[in-house]
């Protein structure tokens, strides 16, 4: 497939260019990218043009354009492509805002192309390992969800922690890992409750920054999105779900854990989403069932090979009918639990007397 990467940053430099170049499935055609910084330093290959805008991106030269520009730009950016008939492989998070689903769903509608999103998270083989053990667990009334590092919150003062431009924080960092991962083991649903609270005593604090991720220094700001999350919701099915996202913590290391509790079995997976180099050394997933606890073996894979993976299946999904407007409908349900959990976070009071809403990640 001629693709098209949209997005110098951190994504689209370490997780997509390497792997779409070494991946068969994939040929790199072109690059885009607004900065003329970010051009500069890019080490094209012999015939793949740098772009400074997407207007140079048609149906007729590109068959997919991967999309790795910060949160505020992605409706925008992926349904200016959609419209002009380009498909788009979408980051997450898809959107912000229900009313940028709406948007990109119309363009998917006007220009008769797909739009394809997901995290990565769903294709690791720890959690392909948990999902095998679903059916065993008979009806599964709760889910715990977390994914909470000890040192790791983004580019301090850069577009991350800026809630005009990222939209929330960890929740939509992080969070939306843990959103597509447990809709990708229990399946999709709607939620009918929400409660949830935020803090952000670390996102100003150089020293809990992401080192590992080496990214260009920020501009000299105040973040002003959460850095933790905690909450609690209800989906449509029943089955209900304790989440925590964290960018820092007081832990030693990053740690991801997934419990499944059904009414026959109770299954839990320990891993590292991610590329933090603070991380348990393999993955820990064990099966519970009447006192008796199991431990079920899973692949120690190479870190970031789920990316690689989410690849391999990319072309066909494109070209599957039922492909056009499941990416949009699922991420509706997912910015709409987010924007629940904000509501939820700015009613609870502060303990410092600050009115809430200065302290969480407000959707815009």
């Amino acid at each position: 497939m001629r693709t098209a990467v949209v997005g110098l940053g951190w994504a689209g430099r370490e997780l997509w260019l390497p792997r779409l170049r070494a991946h068969a499935d994939f040929d790199v055609v072109a690059v885009v990218d607004t900065e003329p910084a970010a051009r500069a330093a890019f080490d094209t290959a012999p015939g793949v043009p740098v772009h400074p805008t997407v207007d140079a991106l048609t149906a007729a030269d590109v068959d997919l354009a991967v999309v790795a520009v910060p949160n505020h730009r992605h409706a925008g950016v992926a349904g200016a492509l959609l419209e002009r008939g380009v498909p788009v492989f979408l980051e997450k998070p898809v959107c912000l805002t229900t009313a940028e689903a709406d948007a990109l769903a119309a363009a998917e509608r006007d220009g008769g192309a797909t739009l394809l999103a997901g995290s990565a998270a769903p294709h690791r083989a720890d959690v392909t390992a948990l999902a095998d053990l679903v059916p065993d667990l008979g009806r599964v009334r709760h889910a715990e969800v977390s994914w909470v590092r000890a040192r790791g919150v983004p580019r301090a003062g850069g577009w991350f922690t800026r809630r005009s431009e990222a939209g929330g924080g960890v929740l939509f960092d992080l969070g939306w890992h843990l959103f597509d991962t447990l809709a990708a083991l229990l399946g999709p649903a709607p939620c009918t409750q929400v409660v949830g609270v935020t803090s952000n005593d670390f996102v100003n604090s150089p020293s809990w920054g992401a080192a590992w991720r080496k990214d260009r220094p920020g501009a000299d700001a105040v973040g002003d999105v959460e850095d933790t999350a905690r909450g609690f919701y209800v989906r449509a099915d029943g089955i209900s779900v304790s989440l925590r996202a964290g960018w820092a913590s007081h832990e030693a290391l990053d740690v991801t854990r997934i419990q499944l509790v059904g009414s026959a079995a109770t299954a839990e997976l320990r891993c590292t989403f991610g590329f933090s180099p603070n991380r348990h050394p393999e993955p820990f997933l064990t099966l519970t069932r009447e006192g008796t606890t199991t431990r079920v073996p899973v692949p120690n894979e190479p870190i970031g090979d789920e990316y690689r993976r989410q690849l391999d299946g990319l072309a066909a999904v494109l070209k599957e009918p039922g492909s056009r407007g499941r990416a949009v409908e699922e991420a509706r349900t997912t910015v709409r639990v987010i924007e629940d959990f904000y509501a939820s976070a700015r009613s609870a009071p502060a303990r410092n007397g600050t009115p809430a809403q200065r302290w969480t990640g407000e959707s815009q």
